[in-house]
């Protein structure tokens, strides 16, 4: 499908292209490279200005014009192929060696070093070739007598412009990760929040069977304790594994089935290797609470639902199926953000919350899909994969 290029794709694209995480960037593959064409602009620009200021006199100052688009097109030449060539030096790192994982696991002066000597390597093999293609004579730069000095005087500029840039793209990235961080925030609260009614409810059902039914009134309650635990535990920590959102489905989901009994079943099925791996936390409890709520809940039966969490193709996959309502005609697919894709208010506040966290943690690496189940519906979220290691 062709991919409808505005404002927001834009600016996701400029900011992954700033973060350079080596996650998939966001929007098309093509806006990455216009963005590094224009920093070659940029720079062919500051230096054709400098050198202008620095070196034209006489006949070439009287006819700037000329001078400048001469120059201009020749550092255009050299900023272009040097910029490419660290575009392609990143792309070759992320494909083979630093991936997104191992690079999360550096310290500050790793990535720092990282991101420096990419650089410095691109200026070091992409000034001479851009040199060569841009029509000059190597040997005229660096075989005269001045040659020492015009090598010594490229390497303190390259230094010195690797280092300018370096910071300012560390400042923008740690600048977006910390608005990353606020939003994602932010959203984790409203997610986490228990409402109202839910909390009345149970609290209601466990007073109500402790008159009729003492054991299964205690084992709600346990459930409802587990359940508060694990979900305000969540808010202190930046991720969870998939087994501990399961778990924290298990807890909802009994004490649903303690308020529903028969009208609700339900199974939990995660591969070892899907246990382990690290997500956004209370990440399946929205697609569980709005299978529930608005799966089940309205039908007279009530239904069953599965979750699942799988690894496929290198990828996490984490689904929630029920069998209940399913989906409306017009929320065959999830909508653009502040619609609600099933039912209306919370349902829909709560899955558009998951589908901005994953946007704002994985970028492009991840998809959040809502699909006809017949019966029901299917939640399916798919992410890169993410382990803890020991």
């Amino acid at each position: 499908a062709r991919m409808i290029i505005h404002h927001a794709v834009l600016k996701a694209s400029w900011r992954s292209w700033v973060n350079n995480n080596h996650r998939q960037p966001a929007g098309p593959w093509w806006l990455q490279w216009l963005w590094t064409l224009l920093l070659a602009v940029i720079l062919a620009t500051v230096f054709t200005v400098l050198g202008f200021l620095a070196f034209a006199t006489g006949e070439s100052a009287a006819r700037p014009m000329d001078w400048w688009w001469f120059w201009f097109g020749r550092n255009l030449i050299v900023s272009t192929t040097i910029a490419a060539l660290i575009h392609l030096l990143f792309d070759l790192m992320r494909a083979t060696w630093v991936t997104a994982e191992r690079l999360e696991g550096w310290n500050h002066w790793q990535s720092t070093l990282y991101f420096t000597a990419v650089p410095l390597l691109g200026v070091a093999i992409g000034w001479p070739l851009g040199l060569l293609l841009a029509g000059f004579e190597l040997s005229a730069w660096f075989g005269a007598q001045a040659g020492g000095r015009i090598l010594a005087g490229a390497v303190v500029w390259a230094l010195l412009v690797t280092l300018l840039l370096q910071r300012f793209f560390a400042a923008k990235a740690r600048h977006y990760e910390l608005e990353r961080r606020a939003t994602e925030a932010q959203l984790r609260l409203l997610q986490a929040q228990i409402e109202p009614h839910f909390l009345f409810n149970t609290l209601a059902n466990v007073q109500s069977l402790m008159r009729q039914d003492l054991p299964k009134a205690e084992q709600m309650l346990m459930a409802f304790t587990d359940y508060l635990r694990a979900s305000l535990g969540s808010l202190r920590v930046d991720h969870a594994t998939v087994a501990e959102e399961i778990e924290l489905a298990r807890s909802y989901l009994q004490l649903q089935q303690g308020r529903m009994e028969d009208r609700l079943e339900f199974s939990l099925v995660a591969e070892d290797s899907a246990g382990t791996q690290r997500v956004p936390p209370l990440l399946l409890q929205p697609l569980v609470e709005n299978a529930v709520v608005h799966g089940l809940e309205p039908t007279i039966p009530g239904g069953r639902i599965e979750i699942r969490a799988f690894v496929q193709s290198e990828h996490l996959v984490l689904e929630v199926q029920d069998t209940g309502m399913g989906l409306k005609p017009a929320a065959q697919h999830v909508p653009a953000p502040g619609k609600s894709p099933r039912g209306q208010g919370h349902a829909g506040m709560a899955l558009d919350h998951i589908r901005q966290r994953l946007q704002a943690r994985y970028g492009a690496d991840a998809r959040f899909e809502l699909l006809p189940a017949h019966p029901g519906t299917l939640a399916r979220i798919t992410l890169p994969m993410t382990t803890i290691t020991p």
